[in-house]
């Protein structure tokens, strides 16, 4: 064991700066007409995604430790709340890492009524609120006026100059295979072959967010509609936006889904792209679906890392320097 174990990998200096800026956040949101929700860590209900593995807890009905607040708190915006966030401790197994911890804090917020491109402006006053308020002399980057927004497809186009949603796999497969070997970045990943989003992933992390950087503070929206999650579709695109700063990916955002068949048929197809990678199958039924099913409002969310907003601010490529205790030290 490490003669240092017990101690935390963020100085405590960062830890008091943390807590300031958390205090700054509430602020902001209780200034702009939000309530603070609370909502529990431990359900039996769980998003079912290909991607995100949650903790399973053997109590004697299953439950879930919560990849994000979102299914408990869109509960309560169909119980009638217009606007609220919710400050909460997530968890993902397997996301360990430079710039993950499985254990991380979430900041989460909806409004009723509001658009994903009103929550993108919302949002870029929020992060311009806490850069002021967390600004670290000769580290935080400046904010560009405005930020900037593109499109996924736009983005692709510009930085690769690829058609992307209108590629195969197996175009996108051979485009990748070309660039990897050009780039001496070894051969395709096994298993990416044919799998269309996947590949599209590995183009995105790979070539496009480290172009973004020289965008500065960055929209990218309208991503796949095989990427939507609980995200409104139209047409070939979810309304769906994540904010870069710097090429750091820092939360994303959705126009809320509120059909609920839509949902289940969503559930049925990441359950199968689950079976088929070997993960366990998660609860196609939830009670999100029982109060979609009596009637979920317009609105739109944001659901925003909050250790990866203190990273860009403090200008450090590894979580565990804004964190006290990350998962090799819990």
């Amino acid at each position: 064991m490490e003669a240092d174990v017990h101690l935390p990998t963020a100085s405590l200096e960062t830890l008091r700066w943390r807590s300031d800026l958390l205090r700054h956040l509430r602020d902001f949101f209780h200034n702009t007409g939000y309530w603070e929700a609370e909502t529990p860590l431990l359900s039996q209900d769980t998003c079912v995604d290909a991607w995100l593995d949650p903790f399973a807890v053997p109590t004697p009905q299953r439950r879930y430790l919560q990849t994000s607040p979102e299914f408990a708190m869109k509960r309560l915006l169909t119980a009638g709340a217009n606007h609220i966030y919710q400050v909460a401790h997530a968890f993902r197994e397997g996301e360990a890492g430079e710039r993950h911890n499985p254990e991380f804090t979430m900041v989460e917020w909806y409004a009723r009524g509001a658009t994903y491109h009103e929550q993108m402006d919302f949002t870029e006053q929020l992060i311009r609120h806490l850069t002021e308020r967390g600004h670290v002399s000769g580290v935080t980057p400046l904010l560009p006026e405005p930020f900037v927004r593109i499109t996924y497809a736009e983005a692709f186009e510009r930085f690769l100059n690829l058609p992307i949603l209108d590629l195969t796999a197996p175009e996108l497969a051979s485009i990748a295979t070309s660039l990897l070997t050009k780039n001496h970045l070894g051969p395709l990943p096994s298993g990416l072959e044919d799998d269309l989003d996947g590949l599209r992933n590995l183009l995105l992390a790979t070539w496009i967010e480290p172009q973004l950087a020289s965008l500065g503070a960055c929209f990218v929206l309208d991503f796949p509609v095989s990427q939507s999650a609980l995200a409104r579709s139209r047409g070939p695109v979810a309304e769906r936006f994540e904010l870069y700063l710097d090429g750091l990916e820092i939360c994303n955002g959705y126009q809320e889904l509120t059909d609920p068949n839509e949902l289940r048929a969503r559930n049925e197809i990441q359950n199968q792209l689950r079976a088929k990678a070997g993960k366990p199958l998660l609860p196609s039924e939830s009670r999100l679906l029982a109060a979609m099913d009596a009637g979920f409002p317009e609105s739109s969310g944001v659901a925003l890392g909050w250790e990866r907003l203190l990273m860009w601010l403090r200008g450090t490529p590894r979580i565990a320097n804004v964190l006290p205790f990350p998962w090799d030290r819990a």
